[in-house]
């Protein structure tokens, strides 16, 4: 009965082969909520605003992403912890970890705790950026200049769109937009395939990835629009818009970097 559960778990979550099925997709989006929970409720122990690690927290997020990519260009070796949810795992769990210390710190020292975080991140991901094998200029050149064009459209929205110009929706939204961008150049011109469920049969209905942004847009917006009228508490409104903001860079990046990587 043992041997038959880890197979199961193996077969649909400790996964070493790609793909997302709607099973694992269901369990792993109710663990983020619960995990989100959590970090609401720790962020308002620390009292600190989830607002200030959009830029800190970024080093993390190519941490896990980088990795993520070497794995892809067999740079690193296809371990459980180096692949989903192993990777969100050992990245989170240091993110939060330095978090915690570094205000610790900042208590302490009087060192600006958002700085800490930027710095520990950007130490960890030394080993990453020497182990890159090389870059591909017209991937990396391609991915930057889809997502530059429809970042530039909604950056000139914003102007007269003052939603845009609540807290954290444009960054947000520049995430989410260039996940797309990766998810389309890596499809459309270089023959990869979509692995999560929903963009999976978007994509094969239409026939393109360009699905990916109208998609994208159309429910980042709901969710920024709702929390913006119906969570009342800043700092949980900041919690949930960093979180989405790390579940479009993360994979937009790890796209991306694979797609560079493969020289």
């Amino acid at each position: 009965m043992i041997s038959g559960v880890m197979k199961f778990l193996e077969d649909n979550f400790f996964y070493l082969h790609p793909g997302y099925t709607p099973l694992n997709t269901l369990v792993f989006g109710l663990t983020v909520g619960l995990i989100v929970l959590i970090i609401m409720k720790m962020f308002r122990w620390l009292d600190k605003d989830p607002g200030d690690l959009f830029a800190p927290l970024i080093p993390f997020i190519f941490l896990g992403s980088c990795a993520r990519a070497l794995v892809d260009n067999g740079v690193y070796p296809l371990t459980h912890l180096l692949v989903t949810p192993g990777i969100y795992i050992l990245v989170g769990l240091a993110a939060i970890l330095t978090l915690i210390a570094s205000v610790k710190v900042e208590e302490k020292f009087g060192w600006d705790y958002r700085r800490t975080i930027f710095t520990a991140g950007t130490i960890l991901s030394i080993p990453n950026i020497i182990s890159i094998p090389g870059i591909n200029p017209a991937p990396f050149l391609t991915v930057t200049g889809v997502w530059l064009l429809f970042s530039t459209m909604f950056r000139a929205l914003s102007i007269k769109w003052g939603f845009l110009r609540e807290d954290f929706n444009l960054p947000v939204l520049y995430a989410h937009i260039f996940d797309a961008s990766s998810t389309f150049v890596a499809v459309d011109l270089y023959g990869y395939t979509e692995q999560h469920v929903l963009p999976s049969a978007l994509t094969g209905i239409t026939g393109t990835a360009l699905v990916m942004f109208p998609l994208k847009i159309a429910v980042i917006m709901t969710a920024l629009y709702i929390i913006d009228a119906y969570v009342p508490e800043r700092r949980d409104a900041s919690t949930l818009k960093l979180v989405i903001f790390i579940l479009g860079l993360a994979p937009g990046l790890r796209n991306f970097l694979s797609l560079s990587m493969a020289v």
